[in-house]
């Protein structure tokens, strides 16, 4: 018996073997939940199926999270499918290239803002709006995805700093307005690891080693690690913890002054 035996949870954002996502979905398999995925399009759908294929999930859903009509079509087949959820993982963060290059000052536009913003903050909003009717009466989890550049400014990581900002302020709002149904909202912020998003980001090999010298561990940390960090999240062993941001990145968030001897 897992800690997560007899849940039903919804995985959005699966992108690789090599993701985040795909590592909280194998461990919430490990701990006993019953799993369906998100894909966005027919391009990304046979990235998905290699782990729903792994994980025994027999549901995958169509659904981009800048449409709110595919939201709502997904919702009603997972409903469909279920007749009720108690966890949805979101792990969707998304901004042009051109935004990710150089200083945020001269980076920055309204369309590159806007679409930050949507894609990898709102999206989290939409979806609680969407799913919250099937976790009536069944104490949900919802768990989002976050980065230390949401609190502190890093290199080249410009907008997405400030979307990832708003997100994890839509987990502390989200967690007083699902809370009196019983719902818990929190959010991981993971430190570096290689994903396929990552590999957009100017210098990221660079800030790995930073990480890897500076942090207290002296390592940078595994989608693994995330993932039983997010399946404990969401299982019944965190029943008290809501409105949280918990940092998975082998202590890299408390070191000030790195690299000074």
């Amino acid at each position: 018996m897992g800690m997560l035996s007899g849940k039903k949870a919804l995985i959005v954002g699966v992108a690789s073997p090599r993701s985040i996502a795909w590592g909280i979905a194998e461990a919430m398999h490990a701990q006993g939940a019953e799993l369906a995925f998100t894909y966005q399009n027919d391009k990304l759908r046979s990235r998905v199926e290699s782990i729903a294929e792994k994980t025994n999930a027999d549901l995958m859903v169509e659904m981009d999270v800048a449409d709110d009509d595919h939201i709502h079509d997904a919702a009603r087949a997972v409903n469909a499918h279920w007749q009720g959820l108690d966890i949805v993982v979101h792990a969707v963060g998304f901004a042009p290239k051109d935004q990710l290059e150089g200083e945020f000052v001269d980076a920055v536009t309204r369309e590159g803002f806007r679409v930050a913003h949507d894609i990898s903050a709102y999206s989290f909003a939409a979806l609680a709006k969407a799913f919250r009717p099937q976790m009536t009466g069944r104490q949900g989890a919802f768990l989002t995805l976050s980065y230390l550049g949401a609190v502190r400014a890093m290199p080249s990581y410009n907008v997405m700093g400030l979307a990832k900002a708003s997100l994890e302020a839509s987990v502390r709002y989200l967690a007083h307005g699902l809370g009196p149904e019983g719902h818990r909202v929190n959010g991981i912020s993971a430190g570096p690891i290689k994903t396929l998003a990552a590999a957009g980001i100017p210098k990221f090999r660079s800030m790995l080693d930073h990480v890897e010298q500076t942090a207290p561990m002296r390592r940078s940390v595994t989608t693994e690690e995330v993932g039983q960090a997010a399946a404990f999240l969401c299982s019944d062993w965190a029943s008290g913890i809501t409105g949280e941001i918990m940092h998975v990145d082998a202590g890299y968030n408390v070191v000030g002054m790195a690299g000074m001897e």
